[in-house]
């Protein structure tokens, strides 16, 4: 009876492992970027986000949001097809945002046949240096 129960448990152990693996469809070679400190004079900054499709199925990037205006991703719009890598940018514009800052942007992606969509947070962060005053 308890080789049973073993043999059981690790067979459901196994099942939510692949089903686990399943629902994992991109591999992000990150999901944070760090600009550090920027200064506000020099203007916009772009983060590249690079990832791989790791499914067995095509996805495509439905929607990419910002948590702000100040950040305005790109994405490509074109099915991403299994094993083959593309990549988000998040461009940051520091003007009249002194300061820390820590933006996030929302990934929306649906394989190819599924109904249920999925989504990622990236985020981006650092601080900006504000522009010397004119006197």
């Amino acid at each position: 009876m308890k080789t049973k129960l073993f043999l059981l448990s690790v067979l459901f152990a196994f099942a939510g492992m692949v089903f686990a693996q399943d629902t994992q469809a991109l591999e992000f070679e990150k999901r944070v970027h760090d600009f550090g400190t920027i200064q506000e004079v020099d203007g916009r900054v772009e983060a590249i986000f690079e990832f791989k499709n790791i499914s067995n199925k095509p996805i495509t990037l439905t929607n990419v949001r910002a948590s702000c205006g100040c950040t305005t991703p790109n994405w490509p719009k074109e099915p991403i097809a299994p094993g083959k890598s593309s990549y988000i940018t998040a461009t940051y514009n520091p003007a009249g945002r002194p300061g820390n800052f820590n933006k996030s942007i929302t990934i929306h992606y649906q394989k190819a046949g599924d109904e249920k969509a999925s989504a990622i947070i990236l985020n981006i962060k650092g601080s900006v240096v504000p522009k010397p005053q004119a006197n």
